[in-house]
């Protein structure tokens, strides 16, 4: 009996583990993006201190080939001198310095095939990064439209139908304000004496309220040639 209940207990903490995660998926995948991108960043610089010992290592290994080539220089001259003392002393330290060297081109090996084998695990490790942070962005804007989906009928797009009718009732009621506002101008206009005076005189009936073009050339005609 007890061990039935503790596989029970079991069973029910892995399902309420699981719906707590598939409910902060999209929260949980950011944060562990983001917990990735720090983990590349940190392997970004341990290859920038590897290539930098590297740097140093042959550095290092130059100033021994020089040494070297030095004392081989000087040994030699001692061996022509006949100082077989010195020259064997310039030996010993050649054979040193040529055991060091050695152990410096060993070592540079291993630095070069451990960067370069960092740096693929690195770009390949961008790649996936990238299409993560692709992937959570598509996966926020489809949570987002899923929301409007779910709460569509009670909120989301509810809402954007009651938006559609105010639109729809303002924009009737404006048309009605301006058809109003024309029928009172015209009403205005018949109902005033000089509003009726102006349509008269604008149908040809009596004389012009306003001087038109030809009548200010004819005038001026009669300025100039008096006579005529």
């Amino acid at each position: 009996m007890f061990k039935l209940i503790s596989i029970l207990l079991r069973g029910r903490a892995h399902d309420a583990e699981q719906a707590f995660a598939d409910r902060n998926a999209v929260p949980l995948l950011a944060q562990q993006i983001r917990d990735a991108a720090q983990s590349i960043q940190s392997a970004r610089r341990s290859v920038a201190i590897a290539m930098a010992q590297n740097e140093q290592e042959r550095t290092q290994h130059a100033t021994i080939a020089s040494r070297i080539d030095d004392l081989e220089t000087r040994a030699c001259v001692a061996l022509a001198k006949g100082n077989e003392a010195l020259a064997r002393e310039a030996a010993e330290s050649i054979a040193y310095l040529e055991a060091e060297r050695d152990q410096s081109e060993k070592a540079q090996a291993q630095f070069t095939t451990a960067i370069d084998k960092l740096k693929g695990t690195i770009r390949l490790s961008e790649m996936r990064l990238q299409e993560l942070q692709r992937g959570e962005r598509l996966a926020r804007a489809t949570e987002e439209a899923q929301k409007l989906d779910v709460a569509g009928a009670d909120v989301g797009l509810a809402t954007l139908d009651d938006a559609e009718q105010t639109l729809a009732r303002l924009r009737i009621r404006q048309s009605q304000n301006e058809m109003t506002a024309s029928a009172l101008k015209a009403m205005e206009t018949s109902t005033r004496p000089a509003g009726i005076i102006e349509k008269l005189a604008n149908a040809g009936c009596g004389a012009p309220l306003h001087a038109s073009a030809d009548d200010v050339l004819a005038r001026l005609r009669n300025r100039i040639n008096p006579a005529a």
